[in-house]
């Protein structure tokens, strides 16, 4: 990674957010060699896969930068630890629909998608998973959703949670489905 100090970075992030198109070309040379990296890790020993690792990286950065100058929809970026990772979450999750997309269950070697995707994360891909678990819990405003998608993920059922939350198990139901359509809006912005 080219040698800026932090404050450098920073200071770019902050350009961007201005809408300043000068910030693109160091923010993205910056970053862009470590996101070719983490998508040529997820890409590896997968046949045909390998030429997509450039792509997946300027595809990734170039939604989360159109996302960090929307005006409308404004990131919350503290540092350049904070743009890693959402690049990197972002990486990580084209890295992923590619797969899906052109090898439908099938992952060359002693491999299935499914093992590819339950592997043991690198503590980068750990990390950037934590802060975007992090990044849509912050955008259900209501402490109810975030409770409420917090016990989904700890497996509850919408009976369960139901019961913890003293309602009917439609109100559970609805409440699921609007977070399902904040997070597929959330998620829709990025890609865009």
């Amino acid at each position: 990674m080219p040698s800026l100090d932090t404050q450098s970075v920073t200071r770019l992030i902050r350009a961007a957010e201005q809408d300043r198109d000068s910030a693109v070309g160091p923010l993205l040379a910056v970053y862009f060699e470590r996101l070719v990296q983490l998508a040529r890790s997820r890409l590896k020993n997968l046949p045909g896969m390998a030429n997509y690792d450039e792509d997946l990286a300027l595809r990734s950065f170039y939604s989360v930068y159109r996302r960090v100058r929307d005006p409308e929809r404004p990131l919350q970026l503290a540092s350049r630890d904070d743009l890693w990772r959402l690049l990197a979450a972002r990486t990580i999750s084209r890295a992923i629909d590619l797969i899906r997309r052109h090898r439908p269950g099938e992952v060359p070697g002693e491999y299935n998608l499914e093992q590819l995707l339950t592997r043991e994360p690198t503590p980068e891909e750990a990390a950037a998973t934590a802060d975007e678990c992090r990044r849509l819990l912050d955008l259900l405003e209501e402490p109810e959703l975030r409770q409420i998608a917090l016990w989904k993920v700890e497996g509850y059922t919408n009976e369960e949670i139901a019961a913890l939350l003293d309602c009917v198990q439609r109100t559970v139901e609805r409440k699921v489905r609007r977070i399902r359509l904040l997070w597929k809006n959330e998620l829709k912005d990025l890609e865009s």
